[in-house]
């Protein structure tokens, strides 16, 4: 009958777009109510306290954003620090020489 073929989780784009929608709702919503809660602890006018839960809101999807363009192979936000052997020499070891 049918064969019953699973697909590699590299390869699942269903799944790692499920993901990714999911991480970016949440994100949003628990931002703008950090920015929502933030405003009205610090914000009298409603202009500000709006622009506090917008803030929030674009926090929460560039957040979102970022982690989902690693999910899909995309380039590596994170920055390694410097390997020992690449970091110049400081001016002791340098007078030494």
């Amino acid at each position: 009958m049918a064969e019953n073929k699973q697909i590699p989780p590299p390869y699942d784009l269903n799944a790692k777009w499920d993901a990714c929608l999911d991480l970016t709702v949440r994100r949003f919503v628990y931002s703008s109510f950090a920015g929502a809660f933030g405003g009205l602890l610090f914000f009298r006018s409603p202009v500000t306290r709006w622009a506090s839960v917008a803030f929030g809101a674009g926090l929460g999807l560039g957040s979102a954003y970022t982690e989902c363009s690693q999910k899909f192979g995309g380039y590596p936000t994170k920055f390694l620090p410097p390997k020992i052997s690449d970091a110049p020499a400081s001016q002791e070891e340098q007078e030494t020489d």
